[in-house]
């Protein structure tokens, strides 16, 4: 199902709000009869939930969230206008209307619409909650200026709540881009404050998942947004001196003239026990209903992945040719030819120095991996015109320009970013993606970049947007299109999306068979980006660990086939370029012998055991307060475990173990470690950096 496009960053209407025009914008389950019982002025107030979380509103329209029966925060003004001079917080309640719902996309549930007024301002809040969804409400609020001056309006928050301390402090999950790079899971330290924009945090930097989660270790907040397209919403979290608080805003001004309704985006607030795995499935579940969903990966999309970028831009055909025998021998079946084919970045030319016969010579090049049984893969980075390429002065139509006329650049090559929904760039790169797969013979294409996950908004007169908006929204109908023309050239096409070092955006997700670690910092980053994105991806989905020489130590392949994510390196053979692009580690990236056995050992494996193909039990374990850190895969009637830490010895419980008795096998050491019974499965282990277990049902050939 194709997602609902829908236009307005910031939505304003004129016309009364209870008059049906205003809901026309909301989605089916909003847009319901208003007609029902209703607690006016004078009631005690009202409550709205399913069976998991309630939310109750006082007399001032502020609420307490409520678990299960129980009490889980104060009374807070959850939902405010933000105004230049402060916010307005406090509205005597009016009305309260609840009924029964059925939704097309999302089933029964049933909804609340909760009304207050302050001053000239009258404000609805319509919660929803959905059968198929426990926990999960849907939040949207409305202001409606009811007086005869404008209000001078400064932005809007909604679902904003702080949890009280706790033992063991509080966890973090940001789904949104630091130009920094930094960890998407965080311990929520003193002090501790993100803003964590969706909008763009420098140049080349931005998007991201439309997520926020707090945790302790008893139960936690994700809040977020649910629009089918990109929002540029803040999901500001931060420790306090009594807890931790969360919310969503926008900081986007306006002014609310004399009957004017301003309509706030689809807010969600969900309550969980566990990490952040749990509203991540639970938003993954609500916008896959919305027609936005990861595609199925083709069957090669598991196949571990060799790159040349070992070898730099100034890699010569020769050295990539002479380590196919070596990577084929060792299991890789990806070939990626990385930065350097090109003569720029905008042109996309076949540079004649490495290939003399032009595209000729990359035909041969393909088949040539091919004779190998390997897939060839190319490196691109779209988007991006070089000063001094043909593009940038031919065609200075396709740039994207901010409202001073100004460039957008790309740091990593100084580049000047095209706009994404100018349809001539569109045109552009569908030509050029349906060449390298349908002409030249690649079967798959690593699109790099970190401007590659969000834009900013396009000001460029030549583009006639509707709204500077189209091209932050119009960057996923241009994945949408280049994921199609790969895919009309070769139906097993591979479209990598590598955002470097960005937090993915989710709307991007559609157009993507394989996501990789993109440019970790750390060994953690490689896993908590994984458990980030197989509950985004969902099963059978292709995450990558990317380069293990990016990992703890430059060889820490377990980060990755723990997890059921795809091996890849960059390894150079038989020795180093002696032109790196960026500086070579201590030792090199050259396979040693010492490397080859365990390149080796590693890839067999992860191709003896195919975790990727299992279903990743991400709520088993909790990747922020379990120690060790653990994760759990179950697959053809087996269970498998790993652990993380420096150093561990003790017990580790095996959990989602079926009821009976089971033997356990150290896999990477090949030894048994005895039998367990799901009853009481804790099992003594001592190890360094990892363990990865195999749990079988006794009578169950490993």
């Amino acid at each position: 199902m194709r997602p609902i496009g829908r236009r307005t960053v910031l939505k304003l209407v004129a016309g009364s709000v209870a008059g049906g025009a205003a809901w026309l914008m909301l989605p089916k389950a909003l847009a319901a009869s208003r007609s029902g019982t209703a607690n006016v002025a004078g009631g005690p107030g009202a409550t709205a939930g399913d069976a998991v979380l309630a939310i109750a509103f006082d007399r001032r329209l502020h609420t307490r969230l409520v678990v299960r029966g129980k009490p889980l925060t104060p009374w807070q003004p959850s939902e405010s206008l933000l105004l230049a001079d402060g916010a307005v917080d406090d509205f005597v309640i009016t009305g309260h209307r609840e009924r029964p719902i059925a939704d097309a996309r999302h089933g029964n549930g049933h909804q609340a619409i909760v009304t207050g007024r302050s001053g000239q301002l009258e404000k609805e809040v319509a919660l929803t909650f959905f059968d198929d969804l426990p926990g999960f409400a849907v939040l949207q609020t409305r202001y409606r200026n009811l007086g005869s001056t404008a209000v001078q309006v400064a932005g809007w928050r909604n679902a904003a709540h702080e949890l009280a301390e706790a033992p063991g402090g509080f966890w973090s999950f940001s789904g949104t881009t630091h130009t920094d790079r930094r960890d998407w899971v965080q311990p929520m330290a003193a002090g501790f404050d993100q803003r964590n924009t969706l909008a763009m945090d420098s140049s080349d930097y931005g998007g991201g998942t439309p997520v926020a989660n707090i945790w302790r270790r008893d139960i936690g907040l994700a809040v977020g947004h649910v629009e089918p397209v990109v929002r540029p919403l803040d999901l500001p979290v931060r420790k306090t001196a009594g807890g931790a608080h969360i919310a969503v805003e926008s900081v986007q001004a306006s002014t609310l003239a004399p009957g004017q309704t301003l309509v706030t985006e689809r807010t969600f607030l969900a309550v969980h026990t566990g990490d952040h795995f749990a509203p991540l499935l639970q938003y993954r579940q609500y916008m896959q209903a919305e027609g936005l969903e990861a595609p199925r990966a083709p069957e090669s999309a598991f196949a571990p992945v060799w790159c040349a970028w070992g070898y730099g831009r100034d890699f010569t055909v020769k050295q990539v040719l002479d380590t196919l025998p070596k990577a084929r021998e060792l299991g890789f079946g990806w070939v990626v030819m990385d930065d350097g084919w090109q003569t720029n970045e905008g042109d996309w030319r076949i540079d004649k120095r490495k290939f003399p016969r032009g595209e000729a010579d990359m035909r041969d090049f393909t088949a040539k991996i091919r004779a190998e049984g390997m897939h060839p893969r190319l490196w691109i980075a779209p988007l991006a015109a070089d000063p001094g390429s043909d593009v940038l002065h031919d065609h200075p139509d396709m740039l994207l320009l901010d409202k001073d006329g100004g460039f957008q650049k790309i740091t990593w090559w100084n580049a000047l970013t095209q706009c994404p929904a100018y349809q001539p760039t569109v045109d552009f790169y569908v030509a050029l993606v349906k060449k390298v797969i349908g002409d030249w013979g690649f079967e798959g294409i690593k699109f790099d970049g970190q401007h590659l996950n969000a834009v900013a908004p396009c000001y460029n007169p030549a583009h006639k947007h509707a709204h500077p908006s189209d091209s932050v929204e119009g960057l996923a109908t241009f994945w949408q299109a280049i994921h199609r023309a790969a895919h009309e050239a070769n139906p097993r096409a591979v479209v990598e999306l590598c955002p470097c070092g960005t937090a993915f955006d989710f709307h991007n997700l559609p157009a993507t068979d394989q996501y990789p670690a993109s440019d970790p910092t750390s060994s953690w980053q490689v896993r908590s980006k994984g458990k980030s994105m197989k509950a985004l991806m969902g099963s059978l989905s292709s995450y990558a660990g990317d380069h293990v020489e990016l990992s703890d130590r430059g060889d820490d392949f377990a980060s990755t086939v723990g997890i059921g994510a795809i091996p890849s390196t960059k390894f150079t053979w038989p020795k180093d370029t002696e032109h790196p692009s960026e500086p070579l580690p201590p030792g090199g990236l050259v396979l040693t012998a010492e490397k080859e056995a365990l390149w080796r050992k590693w890839v067999a494996l992860y191709k003896q055991h195919m975790l990727p193909k299992g279903e990743y039990l991400g709520t088993l374990y909790d990747i922020g307060f379990d120690r060790p850190e653990a994760h759990a895969i179950a697959k053809d009637g087996a269970m498998y475990y790993a652990f993380y830490a420096d150093q561990f010895k003790g017990k580790v419980p095996l959990r989602g173990l079926g009821a009976g008795r089971y033997k356990v096998r150290d896999l990477f050491n090949d030894v048994d470690l005895g039998e367990v019974d799901a009853s009481e499965a804790n099992l003594p282990v001592a190890f360094r950096h990892f363990v990865l277990l195999q749990a079988t049902p006794l009578g169950t050939p490993a």
